[in-house]
């Protein structure tokens, strides 16, 4: 009775409640990874990574990539070098983001394919024989008549009628009812399965050939990169990928007569050696250019000696047409100098020496150069060129070395700086292109580690109907050259301006100048002639000294600031003035020179007062050129060098691969339209003897095309019922 009538002991809460909480929370974690999954593979978070690697490859297309570290500081400033470099913007394809992004596509992709692929596949194998005669009359394209034929008559003749067109066909028995179903154009669904498919298969080729096996190996066998200098037989192991390297893409290299065994992979602070297993020798280099001076072609003639077998394979390795040799392959990348030698005369461009001294370098070395006391430099020889090819358009904005800007005070001296010292590369409409021969590009570098560029050409130019020697300098790498104009002598040399030059810094050789200007300006008839030449000697000296710079300027612009404390009225008058005795000053001053060196006085002519015009242009400018020395080449030994790419890219077949599946997937998914017939006949119940037909058909993409065929496949088969 009391276990009868006693109450039902309620359930244990620790009991219960922890199954009905671990069951809610199981459910919680299935939906959000089920959710998860859902968008993983989504045609929304696949598109969202497309939209993602398109925007990182327009920035790795605008931003120059694998740059050195320097010409990003210049480009960009500290500031935005330094948030650009944390993004990893210098190398995006090879940054963890990238990579990242490029498995998330992968991922996408493959969740995508594994969903709708045995869906897609099993669709295309269905004949989707489970229709009923309502459902068909529903189909927006549908068609129902009756035949004086019975029903398996009709049906064989029907079959004939459908497989006609290119279907194929089934027939299914129903309650009292034939059903024929047909199709055609079930391999549209390979093209989306193809399609996605490629995606897959090129993002896989392209992880194959990006840098994670080489990341990889930085992390499991603590290699390093090399960011010092010296013989690259020397670096140690720790900076070396070995023979067993399964992708790599580097570049070596090699000048004429020289060989390599090894590839240079850069990376952002440094470089890795690639040890090949051949050796590849650079017999000789070819190269041809067009009539702009740009190549048209250039080829290597090599020899490859592979390290084991000894083997030996000659070859010419030009632009896409590589070497490939054991998975390896060699491509001509670009060419440069390979050491040529230089030899040169060097000029000094301060104070009043005028003593020259030859000068010798290689491409790519160094050379001390004293330059003076407590003035010592370093010559760093970055270039050189046998040929230019320049376009010398006289059109007044395609000028070499010239560019007008404003002008300064007085329009009679006032051409500024800018008129002979602009870019030397500008483009115009009209083009004449000429040889101007060999050119030299150098560094010259201070004790202090302050560098400025140069660039001089070995022959005068011919610019404005004047020979000019062109002397580029540039203060950074990333702007133009600006060009000084040295006017060429009667022996085409600049022996007769650094002689003007030199006399120029004498104080000496100015005074006599200014004494023999005021006695050839002032006759002997005049009776003030004693007090006139002391004051026009002494305006002549104060022209020469402020052309010369004794004070903080030189040049035009030293006498245009001198002339600012005339009063403005008078300033153009006084100009005109002033201007005439400073040619005349330095008519006199050349003279003196000449004499010092056991000369002739120059015969007053007009060839001769051109070239003093454009001595005094040069001089002026010579203040912007701000080098010690002017290096003139005299002569060179040039030795070309080939660059090759050497590449081992196991994911190139993948890619191609890829492509091919693209290819097919576009086309299946354009050009094949996958249509369904379906026929239910069945015995007229009006009609003995007759049949009634319904005939619906149905597609994928609903176009003008289709509306053709439904009525054209109708007419077709209503002419069975004869």
């Amino acid at each position: 009775m009391s276990s009868t009538n006693s109450p039902t002991p309620s359930p244990t809460p620790g009991l219960d409640e922890a199954p009905r909480t671990g069951g809610i929370e199981l459910k919680t974690k299935h939906r959000w990874l089920a959710e998860a999954v859902e968008l993983v593979s989504s045609m929304r978070f696949a598109i969202s990574m497309l939209t993602l690697i398109a925007i990182a490859s327009i920035i790795g297309t605008v931003l120059k990539q694998n740059e050195p570290m320097p010409n990003y500081v210049n480009q960009f400033g500290p500031f935005w070098f330094d948030i650009f470099a944390k993004l990893g913007l210098y190398a995006v394809y090879s940054t963890w983001w990238f990579l990242l992004i490029m498995g998330f596509l992968v991922l996408s992709t493959s969740m995508c394919i594994s969903r709708n692929g045995p869906k897609m596949l099993k669709d295309m194998r269905s004949w989707k024989e489970n229709v009923r005669e309502q459902s068909l009359r529903n189909f927006h394209h549908k068609a129902e008549w009756t035949a004086p034929v019975m029903p398996v008559t009709l049906t064989q003749q029907l079959l004939l009628r459908i497989a006609a067109k290119g279907y194929k066909t089934k027939v299914v028995e129903k309650n009292n009812a034939i059903l024929i179903t047909a199709k055609q154009g079930a391999a549209n669904k390979w093209g989306y399965i193809f399609a996605h498919s490629a995606i897959v298969i090129i993002c896989i080729g392209g992880l194959l050939d990006s840098d994670l096996p080489i990341r990889a190996q930085k992390l499991l066998f603590n290699k390093t990169a090399f960011s010092g200098s010296g013989v690259i037989a020397d670096i140690g192991p720790e900076h070396r990928l070995g023979l067993g390297n399964p992708t790599f893409r580097g570049n070596t290299l090699i000048p004429e007569g020289s060989a390599s065994s090894t590839a240079i992979i850069p990376q952002q602070n440094g470089v890795l050696i690639q040890d090949l297993p051949f050796t590849l020798q650079l017999k000789r280099f070819v190269i041809d250019y067009y009539s702009t001076g740009m190549p048209k072609l250039f080829a290597s003639d090599v020899v490859l000696r592979d390290n084991v077998t000894g083997e030996t394979i000659n070859s010419t390795v030009k632009v896409n047409q590589p070497l490939i040799y054991k998975g390896i392959s060699i491509y001509q990348s670009s060419f440069e100098d390979g050491g040529s030698k230089l030899k040169l005369t060097a000029f000094p461009m301060v104070g009043d020496n005028n003593k020259t001294s030859p000068l010798a370098g290689v491409v790519n070395g160094t050379t001390p150069l004293t330059a003076g006391p407590n003035n010592e430099y370093t010559v760093e020889w970055s270039g050189f060129r046998p040929f230019n090819v320049e376009n010398m358009a006289q059109s007044g904005q395609d000028l070499r070395a010239v560019t007008k800007t404003k002008k300064s005070l007085n329009q009679t001296f006032s051409d500024d700086v800018s008129k002979h010292m602009g870019s030397g590369a500008k483009s115009a409409n009209v083009k004449e292109l000429k040889n101007v021969g060999p050119s030299v590009q150098y560094k010259l570098r201070d004790k202090t580690g302050q560098a400025r560029e140069f660039s001089n050409y070995m022959q005068p130019v011919k610019v404005d109907q004047d020979y000019v020697f062109l002397a580029g300098v540039r203060d950074v790498p990333d702007e133009p050259f600006r060009y000084l104009r040295i006017p060429a002598d009667g022996n085409d040399s600049v022996e007769e301006w650094m002689r003007m030059r030199s006399a120029l810094m004498n104080p000496a050789l100015r005074k006599l100048a200014a004494e023999r200007y005021a006695q050839r300006a002032i006759p002997e008839t005049r009776t003030d002639m004693p007090t006139l030449r002391d004051q026009l000697e002494q305006s002549s000296l104060r022209g020469l000294s402020l052309f010369a710079g004794d004070g903080k300027q030189a040049g035009y612009m030293a006498i245009s600031k001198f002339l600012e404390q005339v009063p403005a009225q008078e300033q153009e008058k006084a100009a005109d003035i002033f201007m005439k005795i400073l040619n005349g000053s330095l008519w006199d001053l050349w003279q003196v020179a000449r004499e010092k060196d056991g000369l002739k006085d120059m015969p007053v002519d007009e060839k001769n007062a051109r070239f003093l015009q454009l001595s005094s242009n040069a001089l002026s400018d010579a203040t912007f050129y701000n080098a010690p020395v002017y290096l003139q080449l005299t002569g060179f030994d040039e030795i070309k060098a080939s660059v090759f790419q050497v590449t081992r890219s196991p994911g190139k077949k993948v890619v191609y691969l890829g492509c091919l599946f693209l290819v097919l997937g576009v086309f299946s998914m354009l050009y094949i339209r996958e249509r369904r017939l379906w026929v239910w006949i069945r015995p007229d119940s009006d009609k003995e003897g007759h049949s009634h037909i319904l005939m619906a058909m149905s597609t994928q993409r609903k176009t003008l095309d289709f509306e053709k065929e439904f009525d054209v496949m109708k007419t077709h088969l209503k002419q069975s019922q004869a």
